[in-house]
């Protein structure tokens, strides 16, 4: 007589938990925020943070994006923060532009916050100076109400001085945006230790694009981009070609 044993197989799912980053463009609707040399900072902090939700949504795996506005809109900061805190955020973002006659980029977390939050401050003002040509402020503290008031790590940027000239002239190029918005991401990508999706990213060129900026920016060397789009030996590329760079 024989004894049968039945086995099961059992399978294990791993429960995957999604990245929540929460990115709040600064001011809005009737707040234009500062306004200097053509620029008003309610339109420059919704680009750089849509473009921040765009790269992390089309680029890197498990990660999910709320913003507090989308359009021309102004919530309060009550509403900022509540709508974080409400998600259960991982992290808050808040995206400004300074003023004052200054120059160049700091960003700020609350004045009594955990190492956390301030090894997070670290890894996004290293990547933000990598590609960025603009003086380094430093890293403050500031008792900021969306760094007050919300449950979770919070870091607000100040992206250049919008009454500036020089600084409001690398605002108004789009290489410029895309370098402070990669700078942001590759910061939020060490510190969540976000992987790249399995696809071919494309970049489609503006004024200022370099082979070089773009390789910094994409995390490719040069070679990988020149063999990638059949490029000379000058690395010549023009605006609006699309290249892939990663």
């Amino acid at each position: 007589m024989y004894k049968h044993l039945l086995i099961r197989n059992i399978r294990l799912i791993e429960v995957i938990e999604m990245v929540k980053v929460f990115i709040d463009p600064g001011h809005g609707g009737t707040d234009p925020g500062s306004v200097g040399n053509g620029l008003r900072e309610k339109d420059l902090t919704l680009s750089i943070a849509t473009r921040i939700k765009d790269i992390l949504l089309i680029e890197y795996n498990n990660v999910s994006v709320k913003m507090s506005r989308t359009q021309d809109t102004f919530p309060s900061l009550n509403d900022r923060t509540n709508a974080a805190n409400a998600w259960g955020a991982d992290f808050f973002l808040s995206i400004h532009i300074n003023a004052g006659g200054g120059t160049g980029y700091e960003d700020y977390i609350y004045t009594s916050t955990n190492q956390i939050t301030k090894t997070y401050q670290d890894h996004i003002h290293s990547e933000v100076m990598k590609l960025i040509n603009i003086q380094d402020r430093g890293q403050k503290t500031g008792d900021l109400h969306v760094l007050r008031e919300t449950d979770m790590p919070a870091l607000l940027t100040e992206n250049g001085f919008i009454d500036n000239v020089n600084d409001a002239a690398k605002l108004k190029t789009s290489s410029f945006i895309e370098s402070l918005a990669r700078g942001h991401v590759n910061g939020l990508v060490k510190c969540f230790n976000l992987t790249k999706k399995s696809t071919a990213v494309y970049h489609t060129v503006v004024s200022g694009d370099t082979v070089y900026s773009l390789s910094n920016s994409y995390g490719s060397t040069v070679q990988q981009i020149k063999d990638w789009n059949g490029l000379d030996s000058q690395y010549t590329i023009t605006v609006n070609q699309k290249l892939r760079v990663k």
